[in-house]
């Protein structure tokens, strides 16, 4: 199977035109839509400013966003991927790229939402899930927290019987489909990799031998010919993040770019950027955006404060009502 023809990083925006109709179950307020709209545009904004504040030709770099929409309804990630028209100056085109952190609140979003959305799920990844979770979600862009052989095997596993399915299903047309949809037949993946060395962190070990082997079965046709090496995610120490600035750069970010130079010369590509940086978060992503990251993950800038996860609904209550 042909690799994602999307190597490099993309703009996070595509015409709202293009997206599937939401069911009308999930209803779109037209004041917190503006909110978020113009949220996100100071995100992009601000990354733009980032950018444009470097050298050549770093300054020509693009930055994937991902909205990080954990705990949040539906109709959130629905006021960002397909906005109300506006006339206002921060009016954005529909936003493609939403980051979740739980395998269930994923799956019963997809199944509601728009399938030209494209998922990237960033949370810490169970093995007993990995299957159904490269299975089922359709538009599952990237899974980011990869950090062992088992997982990788069974993502592919999962991956190999969506792509079975979805032949079966439209025949010699699938991928076909899966291009008038934007999905790819091979799911991407970042290695998480643990850079500030805390015990309560997913990932591995900066240098370590499991990583570098891990880098290279990702990248066997014959392990897993159903995935594609993306690149390197980590989340890094809150301390660093809070303390970063443009004269103390995030320690946990130079790690990773190490990392991904040595890891980029161990498994024998010619150029190091093929492998991508997915790091910074709200409070540190101009920072990583300075250090070569190539995908910040942005979430409670954009969408406010979280509400605990036992009181977060994917169908809010009010839209429930308007049924």
């Amino acid at each position: 199977m042909s690799a994602p023809t999307e190597p490099q990083p993309s703009t996070s925006t595509t015409s709202s035109s293009t997206a599937m109709k939401a069911p009308s179950s999930i209803q779109v307020n037209p004041q917190r839509a503006a909110v978020l709209v113009q949220n996100l545009s100071a995100i992009q904004s601000r990354i733009a400013s980032t950018l444009s504040s470097l050298p050549s030709p770093q300054s020509a770099r693009q930055v994937r966003l991902v909205a990080v929409s954990k705990l949040k309804p539906a109709s959130d990630i629905l006021s960002l991927h397909s906005p109300p028209p506006s006339d206002a100056p921060t009016a954005v085109d529909g936003h493609q790229h939403f980051g979740e952190n739980y395998v269930q609140e994923l799956l019963e979003k997809s199944r509601l939402l728009p399938r030209t959305i494209k998922w990237h799920f960033i949370g810490g990844l169970q093995s007993n899930k990995c299957a159904q979770l490269a299975r089922e979600v359709e538009g599952l862009w990237a899974v980011e927290s990869v950090d062992s052989e088992k997982k990788a095997g069974l993502l592919d596993k999962g991956r190999g019987e969506r792509n079975q399915r979805l032949h079966k299903e439209f025949g010699d047309e699938w991928k076909a489909e899966c291009e008038r949809h934007g999905w790819q037949d091979k799911l991407r993946v970042f290695i998480q990799v643990n850079t500030s060395g805390e015990e309560s962190k997913s990932g591995l070990e900066p240098g370590s031998a499991e990583l570098v082997s891990l880098a290279k079965l990702i990248r066997s046709e014959s392990s897993c010919p159903n995935l594609h090496l993306q690149g390197l995610m980590t989340i890094g120490a809150i301390a660093r993040s809070r303390a970063t600035t443009k004269e103390t750069e995030n320690e946990d970010f130079i790690t990773l770019r190490t990392t991904r130079d040595k890891i980029a010369e161990e498994i024998g590509l010619t150029n190091k950027e093929e492998l991508e940086l997915s790091m910074g978060m709200s409070e540190d992503f101009e920072s990583a955006v300075r250090l070569g990251s190539d995908e910040v993950r942005v979430g409670s800038t954009i969408f406010g404060e979280r509400p605990a996860k036992k009181d977060a609904k994917v169908i809010e209550d009010t839209e429930t009502e308007k049924k």
